[in-house]
């Protein structure tokens, strides 16, 4: 199977990373759902926009608690460092991710569509100027925007907002280019992003999907299933497109 996969990957005209939460728990990010997911011990409604609009203060020490304490000090994983690499390569053209961790670009991955956004900037809801957060005081809260004092928000999509445009365009235009995408670390439970990979396969792109069990996508568009984690699979594939066999 895996030098199947590889020999898909050194011949596709076009091929594109499609990462879900799977690929980040290996560096110390807890999914949303499942067994020790997020959503287990925090209300999802804490992230809808119109909580955050009601609640700014107590939203805030919440995502502070989660992203900026528990998150903060997280580093990109072997997976995310072999699709730079493969980038570099020429053999990834972009990485659609529906994380919001930043690992991708922090690895060195240059043409990341992020999907949801990302929480390592916020954006001001007045003027809508954009911070990276390592430049807010985050020890007072809400924080405020320095050129019009208004209320900063991470920028990444809460529930109940739409999908930024640029990342929307771009991830769904490389659903009709590739001839082949990889799966990482998604369940295919998340819309609108789930139909990404769906579109793809419709176009005639290869699957290769990498997760731990089954997702929506194994029985239904998925070409080649690679079962483990996210860095051990993307250690014995980069092996296998290196030239040598793995186990």
């Amino acid at each position: 199977m895996y030098e199947k996969a590889a020999q898909l990957i050194k011949k596709a005209n076009r091929t594109v990373a499609f990462t879900g939460a799977g690929i980040s728990v290996e560096s110390g990010i807890p999914p949303f759902r499942g067994e020790n997911g997020l959503w287990n011990k925090y209300d999802p409604a804490t992230f809808e926009i119109s909580y955050f609009l009601r609640n700014t203060k107590s939203s805030w020490e919440v995502m502070r608690d989660i992203f900026y304490d528990l998150f903060g000090q997280v580093q990109p994983n072997y997976a995310h460092i072999a699709l730079a690499e493969l980038e570099k390569r020429n053999l990834l053209h972009a990485v659609i991710t529906q994380n919001v961790d930043n690992l991708h670009t922090d690895a060195g991955s240059k043409n990341v569509y992020e999907f949801h956004g990302s929480l390592k900037k916020l954006r001001c809801m007045s003027c809508n100027s954009l911070v990276e957060v390592s430049k807010v005081d985050l020890n007072t809260l809400p924080p405020q925007c320095t050129k019009c004092s208004g209320i900063l928000k991470p920028d990444a999509v809460f529930f109940g907002e739409s999908i930024p445009k640029d990342a929307y365009t771009k991830s769904f235009h490389e659903a009709d280019r590739a001839d082949l995408f990889i799966l990482i670390g998604t369940t295919g439970e998340v819309a609108p992003a789930n139909m990404i990979p769906r579109i793809a396969n419709a176009r005639g792109a290869k699957i290769i999907e990498i997760n731990v069990e089954e997702s929506s996508y194994t029985g239904s568009v998925t070409d080649i299933f690679l079962q483990g984690r996210a860095t051990e699979v993307m250690e014995n594939l980069m092996r296998q497109i290196n030239g040598s066999k793995s186990e």
